[in-house]
């Protein structure tokens, strides 16, 4: 299977340099992996990465691996690597600190004119670098953004799900998200210094993109398999990753809890009144033990949620409030 992506990806690299080929593209670019026991899917993207680059006809340019606490011997392979070609660079955290703190080390590390953030399983197809230099540059763009049009070869579950949350996401934020979007995207300096200025503990990347603006062009690529290894997103990961995306840029959950709050305070009121008034003309009429206690675990239920969105912000102050760093490097070149 690894070949066969392999071939795929070089057939379409030759595609883009035919019709997206560019001159070079000036100052340094540089280019952002974030990667987690990708030792197997290495090798390959860096071969596909230099051909993309070749294609482009960009010389001037760096690789910063963040090495965000790998079990495997992905640091081992990344020294080698660094050792042979001067333009890698490699960041090697002292645990895993998640893609976040990754993307925002990398940035940091950046000394490139533009840079990009890019996937090391190659589901951030290098292919289309030359074609987002290009669009960059000829569209006056500060981003050039990429999404998935298609999700194919995700399980349905997946798939729904991440509809559902694009969906929420939109309705709760006064900031647009596109749905499919990918953290891979080339950014200019002025988007660089932008993100770098929000020094947040609590991080999702996608909405400081929405959030600090500029102009934007977006591409659209059929989704890509991985090329080795195995994914490090869990469900439970994806879901708690979402959690964390719809109140970063968004207080309407604690609108929703309070409106929740209120909305049963007036329910219960008017029920009290009406059941008062039937005891007083049929006697003996207020009974219904099961109902009750129904309607208890109901609005226990209910209390709890509100009182969890209320303790999920509060546990991102706490957070914030001990302005721990980010991440911790063990060690880089």
């Amino acid at each position: 299977m690894r070949n066969n992506i392999a071939q795929k990806n070089t057939a379409m690299a030759e595609a883009a340099s035919d019709s997206a080929r560019v001159p070079p593209y000036g100052g340094m670019f540089s280019a952002i992996v974030p990667c987690r026991d990708e030792r197997e899917a290495l090798p390959i993207f860096y071969a596909e990465f230099l051909r993309a680059m070749e294609s482009a006809g960009a010389e001037n340019f760096e690789i910063i691996f963040v090495e965000d606490g790998s079990k495997d011997e992905t640091l081992e392979y990344l020294r080698e690597l660094a050792a042979k070609d001067s333009r890698v660079k490699y960041i090697s955290f002292s645990r895993n600190f998640g893609k976040e703190a990754a993307m925002y080390a990398g940035l940091r590390a950046a000394r490139g004119d533009i840079a990009a953030i890019m996937d090391a399983d190659l589901q951030d197809p290098p292919f289309l670098l030359p074609q987002m230099f290009r669009e960059m540059r000829e569209g006056g763009y500060d981003s050039v953004a990429t999404r998935r049009r298609t999700r194919r070869g995700e399980s349905p579950a997946r798939s729904f799900c991440a509809r559902a949350f694009y969906r929420v996401l939109n309705s709760l934020s006064s900031l647009k998200f596109v749905e499919g979007a990918r953290d891979f995207r080339l950014i200019n300096r002025k988007v660089i210094d932008a993100v770098l200025e929000m020094p947040e503990y609590n991080r999702f990347i996608k909405g400081m993109y929405e959030w600090v603006g500029f102009k934007t062009k977006w591409i659209e690529f059929d989704n890509m398999e991985r090329c080795a290894g195995k994914t490090k997103w869990s469900f439970a990961g994806l879901a708690m990753y979402s959690l964390d995306a719809l109140t970063s840029f968004s207080t309407i959950p604690l609108v929703v809890a309070a409106a929740i709050g209120i909305f049963f305070c007036l329910l219960s009121s008017v029920a009290i009144v009406l059941l008062s008034i039937r005891q007083l003309i049929y006697r003996n009429s207020a009974y219904g033990w099961t109902s009750m206690i129904c309607v208890i675990f109901f609005l226990s239920g209910m209390q709890l949620f509100c009182l969890g969105v209320i303790g999920h912000y509060m546990s991102k102050l706490y957070l914030e409030s001990k302005r721990r760093p980010s991440y911790i490097i063990k060690e880089k070149n």
